[in-house]
């Protein structure tokens, strides 16, 4: 660094000399050479000083000449050099051009003697290294004092943060102590009540088992009545136009006094006929009170729900179960453009409706799967479909909160029911034809008469969506099942609840009621189903099917099989047991198992059927098809 200083220093001097001076020329040249003389004897010093400090310490100028690099060894300043130093520095450029002119020229002329030639004490330099280094030292002084204060304050955020969480983990330790301490309490205050709970419940279900043997038998005797009245009537019209004596012993046992059985206290001269009719005589038997239970308020043009007929359940014969084990897919069709909600048969003829998210319904043959009909018309989604009992007309519900009624010999929608205030999911037919029943998502079943066209009763009970609804074979009970997990049974003659069965631990997606009427089958969305025993009120089979939820079940003729629709692509048809006799009426759940699977869906199955003859399975799924196995 010196001598590059050095150098320029001579560069300016010699920039500085007038050109055309011959005598400043001359003591340039001098001043030069003697530079140059000046600097090979620094160099021939150095030269000596090192090999003289390379023969006294023998062990470093060993591992000098070992090393690998090249070792820089610094030469003492001179007085010139150091000035020359101090002024760069300073940046005192002015000064350092006059002082490099006034020393070369006494430098030229000789006039500098050895004491201002010779080296400055080292003690100079060392004091300037040492002002460097603790410059050097005070300005990392002031960096770690920055540092150690952001950290001390870094510090004390944690110490806060960590004494604020050692408090908060002595309130939950406290919090958990206490409430650890109430469920001790609460499950010792618990196990005091079980005895009582249980002798409750089982009080319970011998109630309701009473009530249902009781109301079993009010039908079979209201069965008997009409049946007898009905008798009863024909006797007298036929006594009263022969004119025999049998007539008139008729009326006067009717028409004396308080009467008995089922006369009861006639008054008048019309006895049995007068109770029958209502009035004094003439009337029918359609405005008797033993047939029309009320039903609100009841028009001239209202249809009349029928009693129950159990004689009519017991009448139907046997028959085997379905070999749904023997069933493969026979054909496959894509009749709609989106997913397949719902399948129906139709009663007399080979004939299914599907109903689809594509807000149509279509009618097809079976087993060609021929386009019969179709009907568009709803604003949303068709999620449920009907046939009339006697075939001639469809029902079908949809998810912009409608019902609608479709003629087929007009091909028109005849009647459209909008009083439900949300979706409606499904809809059922009762046997007799003339009351249409609907489940909505308004948490409501509500009940419509068809020949008036008006919503006849509402059944309101469920706390969450009404999800499936089915009417019981031969009665006025209609059964639905709720996304509350829990399935009713209902009397549509007075809209009470007759019957609640608990045990599913998720929302029950459909119910289905046997061709008997003893038993109900529901699925829900944790993939479980269960068959309920109506006569025992209680829980007849259960079973896991899937991991999948579950979103259809279907009895076939002999109530011994059902049919499960499966979130995962698959028909599965489980064997219950005991659906072709009576129920006992311990309740007891019978052995369930899986005794068929049907694969071929791409998607989840939303709908399975059986045929009415039980000769196949139809089977709609999200892929937009429905497929037949038989």
């Amino acid at each position: 660094m010196w001598k590059v200083a050095a150098w320029l220093g001579y560069q300016r001097c010699a920039d500085d000399l007038p050109a055309s001076d011959d005598d400043s020329d001359n003591e340039l040249t001098a001043a030069l050479a003697a530079l140059q003389q000046r600097r090979d004897a620094l160099g021939a010093r150095d030269s000596a000083k090192g090999g003289a400090v390379s023969g006294d310490g023998g062990a470093a100028a060993a591992t000098a000449a070992a090393a690998p690099y090249a070792v820089t060894q610094s030469r003492p300043a001179v007085p010139d050099d150091f000035i020359r130093n101090f002024l760069i520095k300073a940046g005192m450029a002015r000064a350092l051009d006059a002082f490099n002119t006034e020393w070369f020229e006494l430098q030229a002329k000789g006039r500098l003697g050895p004491e201002h030639t010779t080296r400055v004490p080292d003690i100079y330099l060392r004091n300037e290294e040492l002002g460097e280094q603790v410059a050097e030292l005070r300005a990392q002084l002031a960096r770690m004092q920055e540092v150690t204060e952001r950290a001390r304050g870094t510090w004390d955020k944690f110490r806060k943060e960590r004494d604020f969480h050692r408090l908060h983990h002595k309130r939950v330790v406290q919090e958990k102590q206490r409430l650890v301490t109430d469920l001790k309490r609460l499950k010792k205050h618990y196990k005091a009540y079980e005895p009582t709970l249980a002798e409750l419940q089982r009080k319970y279900q011998t109630a309701m088992k009473e009530k249902m043997l009781l109301k079993l038998e009010r039908d079979r005797f209201k069965a008997r009545a009409d049946a007898a009245e009905a008798h009863a009537t024909a006797t007298e019209e036929n006594s009263r136009r022969s004119g025999s004596p049998e007539a008139s012993t008729l009326r006067r046992r009717g028409g004396g006094g308080s009467g008995s059985g089922l006369g009861g206290s006639g008054s008048g001269s019309g006895g049995v006929v007068g109770e029958l009719s209502g009035s004094g005589g003439g009337g029918t038997a359609a405005t008797s009170p033993l047939r029309q239970p009320a039903m609100g308020g009841r028009r001239r043009n209202d249809a009349r729900l029928p009693a129950n007929d159990s004689a009519g359940a017991e009448a139907l014969r046997a028959h085997a179960p379905c070999e749904a084990e023997r069933f493969a897919l026979r054909r496959s069709y894509k009749g709609h453009l989106n997913a397949v909600a719902a399948l129906a048969f139709h009663p007399r003829k080979q004939i299914i409706a599907t109903a689809s998210d594509d807000e149509t319904w279509k009618i097809w043959s079976l087993p060609d799967c021929e386009l019969i009909m179709s009907g568009e018309g709803h604003r949303g989604w068709v999620s449920g479909v009907a046939f009339h009992p006697r075939g001639m007309s469809l029902a079908t519900a949809s998810g912009d909160g409608t019902v609608k009624l479709w003629d087929f010999k007009e091909a028109v929608c005849s009647v459209t029911f909008d009083d439900h205030t949300q979706a409606v999911w499904d809809v059922a037919f009762h046997h007799g034809g003339d009351f249409l029943a609907s489940c909505s998502m308004d948490q409501t079943v509500r009940l419509w008469d068809l020949a008036s066209e008006r919503c006849r009763q509402t059944l309101r009970g469920h706390v969450d969506s009404v999800n499936s609804v089915c009417w019981q074979p031969f009665t006025a009970n209609v059964c639905t099942g709720s996304g509350d997990k829990t399935v009713s049974l209902w009397d549509a003659r007075s809209g009470l609840c007759a019957q609640t069965f608990y045990g599913h631990a998720s929302a029950v997606n459909h119910v289905c009621v046997s061709a008997r009427g003893d038993a109900i089958a529901s699925c829900d969305a944790a993939g479980v189903v269960r068959v309920w025993d109506v006569r025992a009120v209680a829980e007849r089979a259960c079973l896991a099917v899937a991991a999948h939820p579950l979103n259809r079940v279907a009895f076939d003729r002999s109530g011994e099989r059902v049919a499960v629709a499966c979130g995962d692509g698959a028909v599965r048809v489980v064997s219950v047991g005991g659906g072709g006799g009576e129920s006992g009426s311990g309740g007891g759940g019978g052995g369930a198992a899986i005794v068929a699977e049907l694969r071929g869906h791409e998607d989840a199955v939303q709908s399975v059927a059986f045929s009415p003859m039980d000769d196949c399975i139809v089977s709609a799924a999200a892929d937009c098809t429905f497929r037949v196995w038989s």
